[in-house]
């Protein structure tokens, strides 16, 4: 980690002396990329700066997590309840690559007064939970449903708070956070998305509990917070206020082993336990250029992480680099192995992990067309899915703002999925699906609406994949441009 610190400080250092206009030996000028060049009055300064950036790349997964609370509170919910939609998303719903094709049942927990209860019901017919619980770190510490620790038999997971040392009660599936809050994501899954299929889905997922284990004898009423209708935003923000949710952050959670060099890096740009945050005019000024920097380092790095490819000679790729998927999977155990850099990227495009991915769920993510160009809202593009998808549960292809990461603004529907009422199939039993602004004559029902001036990503969800997934018997091909 200090190797790659120090290799960090050289470089922005050298970026900072280049390709500058210049006025002053204190102001942030850009420089013909685009970026947020920063130049320093001061050494001091450079320190900052250089460790204002280590501290958006390391805090991302963070900030992420702890802003779903802030919008919680936004919405007049809090911990310890349950953030749910009661029907599809659309793109009120502005948090990072959601899935528009389940019913979330979200519950925020948060242990500082001690264990907290999540009841997870049975399966019940076609009525079944995928998801996880994970910390805030957004590291999975268990997954829940037919994919997870109760087998779809259902259950009372405890969820601990950090250093817990009483032994948990019997009866309850224990779970050792490593912070005192964190989120389950719990998606109850659809079967034909018919109005009757998304009313069950609902009142199945509403039958998640969470309540304090103090409260066991006499558990109150869960709180559920619907957002079906309201304004509902967890996407990065690349400003000052990315340091101002990470010094909540900090505040809150204990320092985890692995993190203690983060101490004095974080102390010099002003975020230390039990003191106030607090950026004068040229602080902000600083970090300000920092995280935009950040910004675009990190978006340059997306990039490569489809590389390599899940199908050989294809842009179809998991966002996540096999580092990350072990470091997560392992709860940062594994020797040798904290990629912190490339776990930034990961969280700055989505949120969420599985303990075991490929169990429950699988993705794979494309921001280009077999021509190795960049997804242009204003064209038109196909998709063509081969027959018998191997999935117990359903797939689903989804459009996202690829600035954003976030559901396209001002569409009527975001993806289209094998529960999609009216999907058109060919003779073959084969799926075409197009995305553009416009629909296809004839094909409305396979098309994915696309903001004609904006750039644009997709994801695919395979849920409940099955061996031939993996062994790659079934593939698909690039997405092509319709001429």
């Amino acid at each position: 980690m200090k190797s790659k610190i120090l290799a960090l400080v050289t470089v922005c250092f050298l970026v900072s002396c280049t390709k500058s206009t210049k006025t002053n030996e204190t102001t942030v000028v850009a420089d013909t990329t685009g970026t947020a060049t920063f130049k320093p009055a001061d050494f001091e300064e450079q320190i900052v700066y250089n460790r204002a950036i280590e501290a958006v790349i390391w805090g991302m997964p963070a900030v992420n997590a702890e802003l779903l609370h802030e919008s919680l509170l936004k919405a007049k919910g809090d911990y310890n309840q349950i953030v749910y939609w009661s029907g599809l998303i659309s793109s009120k719903n502005q948090t990072l690559t959601p899935n528009p094709d389940v019913i979330y049942i979200n519950p925020l927990y948060d242990t500082r007064q001690g264990p907290v209860v999540l009841e997870i019901p049975a399966v019940e017919g076609v009525s079944s939970l995928t998801g996880s619980v994970d910390d805030g770190w957004q590291t999975a510490i268990e997954d829940i449903g037919p994919a997870g620790l109760d087998k779809g038999k259902g259950g009372r997971y405890l969820i601990l708070p950090p250093n817990y040392k009483d032994i948990p009660p019997i009866g309850y599936i224990p779970l050792q956070s490593s912070t005192y809050t964190g989120f389950a994501i719990l998606r109850s899954n659809l079967t034909d998305g018919s109005p009757n299929d998304i009313k069950r889905a609902v009142e199945y997922g509403k039958k998640v509990k969470i309540y304090p284990l103090s409260e066991a004898d006499n558990p109150p009423a869960t709180i559920f917070v619907d957002l079906i209708n309201v304004d509902f935003s967890n996407t990065i923000p690349y400003s000052v206020h990315f340091f101002e949710v990470l010094n909540q952050f900090v505040q809150r959670e204990p320092w985890l082993t692995r993190d203690l060099l983060m101490i004095d890096q974080l102390k010099s740009i002003g975020i230390e336990k039990g003191k106030t945050f607090q950026a004068d005019a040229r602080r902000q000024e600083i970090l300000s250029a920092a995280i935009k920097d950040a910004h675009n380092w990190i978006d340059k790095k997306y990039e490569k992480i489809f590389t390599p490819p899940f199908y050989d000679g294809t842009n179809w790729a998991l966002p996540a680099s096999p580092d990350v998927v072990k470091a997560i999977m392992s709860n940062y155990l594994a020797p040798n192995l904290y990629p912190v850099d490339e776990r930034a990227i990961s969280y700055s495009m989505a949120y969420f992990s599985a303990k075991k991915l490929g169990t429950g769920q699988f993705y794979l993510m494309s921001i280009k067309d077999d021509n190795d160009q960049s997804f242009d809202g204003s064209k038109l593009y196909k998709l063509h899915l081969p027959a018998k998808v191997p999935v117990k549960l359903y797939w689903s292809f989804t459009a996202y703002d690829r600035e954003t990461h976030a559901l396209i603004l001002g569409t009527k529907y975001s993806s289209r999925a094998s529960t999609s009422p009216g999907l058109q199939k060919n003779a073959d039993g084969s799926v075409d699906i197009y995305f553009g602004a416009t629909a296809p004559a004839g094909k409305e029902s396979n098309w994915v609406p696309t903001d004609s001036k904006r750039k644009f990503e997709l994801l695919g969800r395979f849920y409940g994949p099955e061996k031939g997934f993996f062994d790659k018997t079934w593939k698909m091909g690039d997405v092509e441009e319709v001429k």
